[in-house]
């Protein structure tokens, strides 16, 4: 383990001096976050101006909902998009060979390699509005600190998914088409679970589990957290990411090495 984090941190001072060479991309990404939340709020509010609200929903807990999401983006857009996207050009180039012969596991260094911190104005505006509404709804620290586990359950959901998805291109090689559709599927989040028809929820919940990503973390912060939930979201993170380990094994099995 110790070996495993000295290499963590390698590889991310690396990424971030390298990304600091380009600091105007930092203004840029801060100008897409603000839109990007602009357009979030401004949806949500259409839903709330007349007085209509999801059903067990606040104004104020549905912000919340949309903290996360926005966490969640911050965090997609930080550690994940940056290293799992460049699967595909591994697999693409034949720079997969060097990635296999390394004296470390694999799937951590895809996970790991880099960084980019344009997803951190992402991450601190997500603070800021869960911040905002927690002041108004009167969140105590311990309901911040309960919807942490469940919210990393979330996490590890996320990235499990993604990695499957990165691991496909051993034999769909063109597999970005795939990730946006993930990227438009999740958008969901953004919103209570409520706020949709009941088969809409059922497949956010138990197809695609955008509810656990979003609704079931904030329904914690809000301290109406259910104890069947979070145990279906550990259960659900931790069988993901055996999963993920044992289909990149897999996976590894069609990968037909550039040298061979």
């Amino acid at each position: 383990m110790q070996r495993y984090l000295k290499v963590l941190g390698l590889f991310w001072s690396a990424a971030i001096a390298a990304e600091l060479e380009y600091r105007v991309n930092f203004l840029i990404a801060t100008l897409s976050s603000l839109g990007s939340l602009a357009g979030s709020l401004f949806g949500l509010f259409l839903f709330y101006r007349t007085g209509y609200t999801f059903s067990g929903w606040s104004w104020e807990a549905a912000l919340v909902v949309l903290g996360i999401f926005t966490l969640l983006q911050g965090f997609s857009a930080t550690f994940l998009a940056p290293n799992l996207n460049r699967i595909v050009r591994h697999v693409q180039e034949g720079t997969l060979d060097f990635v296999l012969l390394k004296p470390i596991r694999s799937q951590f260094w895809l996970s790991t390699h880099t960084l980019s911190p344009w997803g951190l104005p992402d991450l601190v505006f997500g603070g800021i509005i869960i911040g905002y509404a927690g002041e108004r709804l009167g969140i105590g620290i311990d309901d911040y600190m309960l919807s942490v586990v469940p919210l990393l359950f979330g996490l590890v959901i996320l990235y499990s998914l993604w990695f499957m998805l990165g691991a496909m291109s051993i034999w769909f090689v063109k597999i970005y088409n795939v990730t946006e559709v993930l990227r438009g599927l999740l958008e969901a989040g953004r919103y209570p679970i409520a706020a949709y028809p009941s088969a809409y929820r059922f497949f956010f919940t138990f197809v695609m589990p955008v509810a656990f990503l979003t609704t079931v973390p904030a329904e914690a912060m809000l301290g109406r957290g259910q104890t069947s939930w979070l145990i279906g979201a550990a259960g659900l993170a931790l069988v993901l990411f055996l999963f993920s380990t044992w289909f990149w094994r897999f996976a590894l099995r069609f990968y037909t090495s550039a040298s061979s």
